[in-house]
Parts: C-alpha cells; structure tokens; sequence
C-alpha cells in the first residue's frame, strides 16, 4: 500500500499548488519558437544540387547569417524525406537510429522548370513534384500538379544552432547571469543544457483535409483536436532577437505533448504526454489519405489548426462566392535534434500504413497464445497462488493462456531473480503450467537496485552499462528497489548484454515458457524531474538523455524481444509487453495503455486510445480490463471484459491495494457471462491470427477505424466508439452502464450488415437502434466476407489447434463474398525461414463455395479441417447441397435452413483446409 500512495501522489499537486508534469507554457523551447517573429528564411537556389539520393540545397536566415542544408530524397514507395541540419555544426546533431529498418530507396530528382522565384523537380514520371520557392521559404508537394503539403507554409521553420559553453575562464564554473538559455529550471530540478538552446520546429499544411489522427499516446477521442491560439497578453519574454512578444497558446492551454512520461491514473482529455510516443498524423479525405512523420525523439509538442471551407470573399453575392479548399496546418516543435520529417503519399489507407511499415518495420507476428487472454496481478503472493488461480480457470471452464508475475516475484526487487520463500521453485511452477500447455510472464524494468553485493548490479557497473550524470558519475534515482541505477540501453553493447541476461544458463529459475514484461520503462524516476530522468543525464556517445529520451523504452523492447529470440536459438517467436513506446517499438511485441482506472469513462477512452496506436502502427495494443487502479463493480467488469475481447491484446491487471477480481469471484451470473465473451475471442482466434498475419505483411492493423474500410463515406470519419475488426466485423462494445439500448452506425450505403448473434440483415447507410441487456454485445459481419471461427470449446490456444473450423459467408448484395484463412504452427519462425506456412482462400459465388490455395510454394501441413458451414441471408430454401472434394467422389451433405432469417447451415463436413473443395447450393 505504501508504494501505490507513493506513486499515487506522484501525479497530483504538492503543498504548494505545483503539479509534477509540465504544461507547454512550463517548457522554455516551446515557449521561444511559439512567441519567436516568423524567421522568413530564403532557399539559395543556386545552391542546389541533385544527388542520386534526391536533391540538396543552402537555406539562409537573413537575421542572423545562419546556414542550414536542405536534404530531399523521394523514395521509390511515394514517400518524400525532409531533412534539415545545421550546414557547418560546432559538432553532429542527433539523428534518431534504429527506427527506420533499412536503406531507403529513393528515386533521382530532375529539373523541370526553374526561375529566381522558385525551382519545380519532378520524379516518379512526373506524377509527384515538389516546388522549393526562394523567399520566403516553402516548399511544395504536389501529386498530379495538385499541392497536398506544403512545408513551412507560415514560417515557422526554427533551427537553434549549437553553441560552444561559456568560456570558463571569464565567468568560472558558472554559466552567465544572461544565459538562461543554457539553463532551465523547474520546480527544485535544474536542467543544463551542454551546447545551449537547440531546438528545432516547422509546421506544414495539409490541403483539403479536415481529418487528422494518431500522436499516441494520449487520453483522448480518435480525431486529434484542434489546439487554436489565442494570444495571453500577461505573459510576455524577449526572445533570442530581443523582440517583446505576445505568447499564442491553446485555448485549453495545450498542444499535444510528446514525452514519454509514468502518469498514474492519468486524466482523461488532456494533451499531456503517457506513456509512448509516436510522431505521426494521418490526415484523411474521401480521395486521399496522407501522413507526416517526424522522427525526432527529442521531447516535442504538435499544434493542430483546422481551417474550414469558408467563402473566400464575405462581400460576395451568396451566388458567386467560392469556397475555400479546408485545410489542416500542423506546427511540430521539438528540443533538439535535427529535423527529419517524412510525408506519405497514400494515396489510399492501405498504401499509407505499408508505406508507415516499410520506413519503420511491420508488426511483429505473435505467438498464438499471446492472442489469447491473460490473467495478471500485482501481485500473486506465491506459487500456491499462482497454482489456484490456474485450476480456476479450469474449474470454471473459461479459457486463458498466460499468469503474469509483478515485481513482488522477485527478491527484494532485484529483476532476474525470485523470492525464495514465495517462489522457491519456479521452474517446477513453469512446467507445471507447461504440462497445462500454459506460459508464465514476469516483469523486468529498467533500473537496478544499488547493492555492490548483487552479481548483476556489479556486472553492469564495471561493464560500463549504466546512464551517468552531467558530472559523469553513475546516475542514480529512486524507484522500487529504492535507490537505483538506469540501464543505457540507447548502447548496442548493453543492450547485447542485457539480452544475454535471458539465456536459460544465465537466468537462474527461467524456461522456455517464461516470457516477458518490460515495465516503468519511461524511464519512471520517483524523484526525478516529472517522475523521470533528467534531460542532462548522459548516454553512451556523449549524447544528452534529452536527445532520446522517447526511444528509452524502444531499446529496453529491443533488448528484450532479442534476449528471448537468442534464448532459443533464433528458433522461437518472443513475447514481450512494454508500456513505453516509439515509431517502430511493433517490431518488438505488445504495448498496453497503462495505469488506468476501474470507471466507465476509462472504458470508452480505451476504444480511442487503441484506435490511434494502430493507426500509427501499434497494432498489438490493448488496456487493461477492468482498470488497474480501483475496483470495478461487476456490471463495469462485464463490460470490459466484452470490450476488451474484441480488441488484439487482451490482459486482465489490477493493482494490490484492489479487491481480488478473478472471473469466478463475482457470482455466476457474472461468471457465465464473462466466460462468454472469452470463449467468444477463443472462437475467433484463427480470423485474429489471420489479421495479424496481414498486418505482419501488408501493414493493415487487426483494429481499424470505420474510415479505414469505408475511406469516402464522411459520416466515419469522427467515429470513436466502433471499430472494425479487419475488413469483416464491425463492433460497438457497450461502455455506458445500465443501459436498456445503444445506437450502432452501420456504415455504407450499399453494404449489408449481419447481425453475428441472431443473423438479422440490415442495411447500410444508417443507424440502428438495437436493445440489449447485459449478455448482448453488438457485433455485426460485412457483407462480402467470409470468416473462420473455431468450432468447439479449449482451455487454451493449443487446445484450439486441434479443433475444427467453423465457416460463415455473408453475402453482399450482389451474393458474393471471400475471405482468407493463415495457417502455420503458432510459436516458431518456421514460417519466415522455410515457408511453412498456409493461405487458404474462400470465395462464394453463384451459391458456390471455393476453398482453394492463396499462395504458392507454403509447405505447412496440418490436419484441420472445417466442420460447419453457414450461409446467412440466403433468400431461398435450397433442394440439396453437393461438396465437391478434388479427386474424389461428390457428396450429398445434409443441411438445415431457418426461414426465419434465411440461414442455411451445414454439419459434419469433415473438409480438409488443406484440400481443394466445393459447396454448391442447389
């Protein structure tokens, strides 16, 4: 109890009336690029020069003399790169790595008209161009001669070169009285900064577009808000051209802020910034969808500004006035670093979230039991406890596949160990659970308790593998163990010897079920400035922490990810979960929203919250059910779990000061009906981990957006509450209490939808008023899919395997429907390293049902075969129904048909996967 109230007042004000986490007006960069004069740089044209890498060119700051170098690469998957860097550095900038994977292939530019007011280059045919005009400074993106971006539209490109310390000679140990810039404090924390001021910021605007998503992680609804400024005439500074000016902040008081930061029990609707980051907006339009990445990982803050299709002209008879094309202006700022800034081209959904994927790596395939559901606490006290929790599950029949371990599982929290009283033998425990085809997970963060008597603690004090100070001692903040020191993973060498720190030999008591979970990877710092580390701390290369403070958790994911992936060999897929988080952390594993609360207003943000982590490419991400903190009563409880079971990552986790919330211990109605909904997810895994294949090879995240299915139907465009399942199911989870009825949108005017629990068709196009009670979760099926559920009931994923399949065509309106099936064996590489794997397509026309090959050369073999199959809205009583199997005899097969709402269903087909077959209904 005593360290939840310590990290529980960590988040509020103090005595004093100060709270623990800035506000943008707190932070000193922000505040100078945001009240700064508009820089009018000029683009020396006649600097330019084309590369086989795209272009470059001189931009000048008139005031001050300054040069910057202007990189432009296009690359071959219609995305254009910005980057801009100081021309003659006092010494390198840092330029974020390890996120985008691999060499970009860009495209040669050529000139294709030029003059002293602006130069047009032109590749890809000539369908894209981009125009760099002189003075002032902007630069154009055009797609087919029409402009979709333009960068620093209005000015606000900012670059604060690096600068020498003040000579200690002529001001002593200490900075100048005039050097506030070189030094920033906040509440009793100092912040020196090495090379003086250095941040950097531009805004681009997006043409057309009056939609724009992602900047996880934050509180709040799908659509980012708009950040308007107004102007604060109380609060005026000079800035660095001695210029007195009024500060424009947000009416609210806030941009978006991007700085990964522990907030427990965060609030709802608020800028700030949790637990990750992922700089990338996705702006969307009926014909286009577009994304800016900026890949600093510098703390960074996003000004958003809607500009609606206004008249042009007030003074203009109603008839003869023209309306303004919307527009989206977007203002990046960020401490330091350079800027790298990285538009994608879409032009659709699809194309855009490959092109995400091929700059910063598709979404790491799961294991199979990883999409199942997870039981966790903070803490389970022993291995009896742990034991019993199991058989629960068992005695009452509801399924799940991982026991997660919190800190208390350790020694004294000393991480890659156990508690010899409470967990004498953990590897008996693993096999126990493994005898049950079950996986344990156990926490591992990053900082490491100070004890020179601890092997692990002495390892990575003299192997150099921990974060040091400005004065270049180890550094050393407060954290669970107490006082503790931070592992440097931004180092590939400590990070190479932390995921040798996973190898069975080496982690005594560990197996090849155990699995893992990287937590307080911020970094969490209880008395750090903000709860984390400070921005002077150092890191290998002599790079300051605030140069990359949002990839900390990044590299712990990595580090660990690698750690299990070596444990066996290179032969077995990780499982590893992080709550810190950057541009590429899918690469890894799962991420999970944190520390949230057991009310229903943290129910309905979490639909939102998942939705921008898989539009920015977080696709394996889920919140934890129930609440973390507080206790839900058991008709929240029911709820979440409905929720939670139709969403990719799928844990319950509660803190230790909460009442004991296993699905059992609530009376059997509850019990019943959470059982439910896990042996629904259960049902529904092959379609999950067919999803996940696609977003393992296409970029398509499982959990999507309406507009990402339906992108030129404008009534999706702002709705939060529902999502898609892929392509095939649509779900609007209840998330507000006691309610008798709930008004599901159904987009598509041309599309039906059927209803997954009575198979009632409707129609697209509308909202439907649906009753429910505390069993109904409304689902529906898109017309013109086809999806594969387990049939029969399993106690976990292996289990599953061996169960048949289930079938259900949903024919659109035209009575065609397909969908696809991935096969393989759930835990290894095998599929990436000898092909074996299987696709299985299936495509319902003329009352016919193929099953056939997607792919060629897979060579996984398996024993599954489908057992049902349903037909729904089929509008006449068949006369028979034949299969067809290649090579061998036709069958008739028996069937029933309910006119009530026109399902045809077919039993005992005992139809290999793997076989080519047909279902005609005659």
């Amino acid at each position: 109890m005593a360290e939840v109230r310590q990290h529980v007042v960590s988040v509020i004000p103090d005595d004093e009336g100060k709270e623990k986490f800035k506000k943008s007006s707190d932070v000193a960069f922000y505040r100078r690029q945001m009240q700064g004069p508009n820089l009018q740089h000029r683009a020396l044209l006649d600097t330019l020069v084309l590369t086989e890498r795209g272009a470059r060119l001189e931009l000048l700051n008139p005031d001050t003399q300054t040069k910057l170098l202007l990189s432009l690469s296009p690359c071959k998957n219609d995305t254009v790169r910005i980057l801009i860097d100081e021309l003659q550095p006092i010494k390198a900038r840092y330029r974020v790595p390890d996120v985008i994977t691999g060499e970009l292939q860009c495209e040669q530019l050529r000139v294709v008209r030029q003059s002293k007011l602006c130069v047009f280059l032109s590749w890809s045919s000539g369908r894209h161009q981009i125009c760099v005009w002189h003075f002032p400074f902007r630069l154009e993106i055009l797609c087919e001669d029409k402009v979709m971006v333009t960068f620093n539209s209005r000015s606000k490109l900012w670059f604060e070169t690096l600068q020498d310390p003040p000579s200690s000679s002529s001001h002593g140990s200490e900075l100048p009285e005039d050097a506030s810039l070189w030094k920033e404090t906040f509440r009793q924390f100092v912040d020196v900064k090495a090379n003086g001021p250095s941040s950097v910021g531009s805004d681009l605007s997006l043409h057309g577009f009056s939609h724009v998503f992602g900047l996880p992680e934050h509180a709040d609804g799908l659509q980012l808000r708009d950040t308007g400024s107004v102007p604060n005439k109380d609060y005026v500074v000079t800035s660095t051209c001695e210029v007195i000016m009024s500060v424009y902040l947000p009416r609210d008081g806030d941009a978006y802020r991007l700085f990964n930061l522990d907030v427990f029990a965060y609030d709802l609707h608020r800028r700030l910034g949790l637990y990750g980051s992922v700089p990338l907006i996705v702006a969307h339009k009926p014909d286009r969808t577009l994304g800016v990445f900026w890949l600093n990982a510098s703390e960074t803050f996003v000004n958003v500004h809607y500009r609606s299709a206004d008249p042009q002209d007030g003074e203009t008879p109603r008839l003869k006035r023209r309306r303004r094309e919307p527009q989206t202006d977007v203002h990046w700022l960020s401490e330091s670093g350079l800027i790298d800034c990285l538009v994608l081209l879409g032009p659709g959904p699809q194309q855009l979230f490959k092109q995400y994927a091929q700059l910063t790596g598709y979404q790491a395939l799961p294991p199979l039991f990883s999409l199942g559901y997870h039981q966790c606490r903070w803490n389970y006290d022993d291995e009896a406890d742990v034991k019993a929790v199991d058989a629960g599950f068992d005695r009452h029949d509801i399924p799940y596949d991982v026991i997660w371990l919190d800190i208390e599982h350790t020694d004294g929290k000393r991480y890659f160990t156990w508690d010899p009283v409470a967990f004498p033998d953990p590897s008996g425990l693993q096999r126990h659970l493994e005898g049950k085809k079950r996986k344990l997970v156990v926490i591992s963060d990053p900082h490491i308790k100070v004890d020179p008597d601890w092997s692990m603690y002495r390892e990575a004090r003299d192997g150099g593998h921990f974060v040091r100070n400005r004065e270049g001692e180890i550094y050393r903040g407060s954290c669970w163990p107490g006082e503790s020191s931070y592992l440097d993973f931004s180092s590939a060498h400590t990070r190479a010897w932390y995921s040798r720190c996973f190898g069975l030999g080496k982690y005594k008591g560990s197996t090849s079920s155990l699995f893992v979970w990287n937590d307080m990877n911020e970094p969490s710092v209880f008395d750090g400035p903000e709860q984390t580390m400070p921005k002077d701390a150092v890191h290998c290369g002599g790079w300051e922490h605030r140069d990359l403070h949002n990839l900390y958790g990044f590299y712990q994911h990595m580090a660990t990810a690698e750690g299990l992936v070596s444990r066996s060999a290179g032969l077995e897929r990780p499982f590893v979960l992080t709550r810190s988080f950057f541009a590429g952390s899918q690469r890894f594993g799962a991420v999970w929203t944190g520390d949230n609360v057991a009310s229903w207003e943290y129910l309905q943000i979490s639909v939102p919250m998942l939705l921008s982590l898989s539009v920015a490419g977080i696709a394996f991400c889920g919140a934890d059910v129930g609440g973390f903190v507080q206790d839900p009563d058991p008709e929240l409880l029911v709820r979440w779990y409905q929720a939670a079971a139709l969403q990719p990552f799928f844990r319950g986790h509660s803190a230790k000061e909460t009442k004991r919330r296993e699905p059992w211990l609530f009376g059997e109605e509850v019990t019943a009906r959470i059982r439910t909904a896990v042996q629904q997810r259960y049902c529904l895994l092959p379609y999950w981990y067919t999803l996940f294949h696609q977003a393992h090879t296409c970029g398509l995240p499982p959990l999507r957006p309406l507009w990402v299915e339906f992108p030129t139907d404008q009534s999706t465009f702002s709705v939060d509450n529902q999502f898609m399942i892929g392509g095939a199911l649509l779900a609007c989870p209840v998330t507000e209490a006691q309610v008798k009825e709930v008004k599901v949108f159904l987009p598509g005017s041309n599309e039906v939808w059927y209803d997954v629990h009575s198979a009632e068709e409707h129609k697209g196009g509308r909202t439907l008023s649906l009753p429910v009670t505390l069993d109904t979760v409304p689902v529906f099926q898109r017309g013109g899919s086809v999806l594969c559920r387990a049939a029969g009931g399993a106690s976990c994923t292996a289990d599953l395997q061996l169960l048949p399949l289930s079938i259900t065509v949903a024919p659109d309106p035209q009575g065609v429907a397909e969908g696809e099936l991935y096969l393989d064996d759930g835990h290894s590489f095998s599929y990436r390293d000898r092909k074996s794997f299987c696709r299985r397509r299936f495509s319902f026309l003329s009352d016919r049902l193929l099953c056939r090959a997607a792919g060629e050369g897979e060579t996984f073999e398996c024993d599954t075969v489908v057992h049902t199959l349903t037909v729904l809205g089929l509008k006449r009583k068949p006369s028979s129904v034949i299969v067809h199997v290649s090579g061998a005899k036709d069958l008739s097969a028996a069937f029933e048909f309910l006119e009530s709402c026109f399902t045809l269903t077919v039993k005992n087909l005992e139809l290999r996967v793997l076989t080519d077959w047909e279902i005609e209904i005659r």
